[in-house]
């Protein structure tokens, strides 16, 4: 199964007993995020170590596991889908959004708001969990 990520399942990759993590790291799905995804996780490093309690090492090591199991999709890709997404009511969403348009997939996500949109499937973790065994 093929999905995007949005930022904050990545960004539970981190912690070591996430369900999240297990997700990501047990190849059932291919999983896709727009490149910035990545710059977020960068710029959020101190607050990520913070609250897992990761040391500087421990965090690069879990940001280079998870560049390998998620493919990070520049905005050139997907750009071309942006003008169909104008009515989204929650700008932050339109990168993750186009990029399932142009993968033809759903969403994993945890964001209600993204969920109430239309034009892309979002599926939380519950809710993803029986469609990956």
């Amino acid at each position: 199964m093929r999905l995007v990520a949005d930022t904050n399942i990545l960004f539970s990759f981190f912690w070591k007993k996430s369900l999240s993590r297990k997700i990501l790291s047990s190849g059932a799905a291919e999983l896709f995020s727009p490149e910035f995804a990545l710059e977020e996780i960068n710029a959020y490093e101190s607050e990520i170590r913070r609250k897992t309690g990761l040391s500087k090492e421990e965090f690069r090591e879990s940001r280079k596991e998870l560049a390998l199991l998620v493919g990070f999709v520049p905005v050139e890709e997907y750009r071309r889908f942006f003008k169909s997404l104008l009515s989204v009511p929650d700008k932050d969403d339109i990168d993750f959004l186009a990029l399932a348009l142009h993968i033809g997939c759903p969403i994993w996500s945890q964001d209600k708001a993204l969920k109430r949109q239309g034009a892309v499937t979002v599926y939380s973790t519950a809710e993803l969990l029986p469609k990956l065994q």
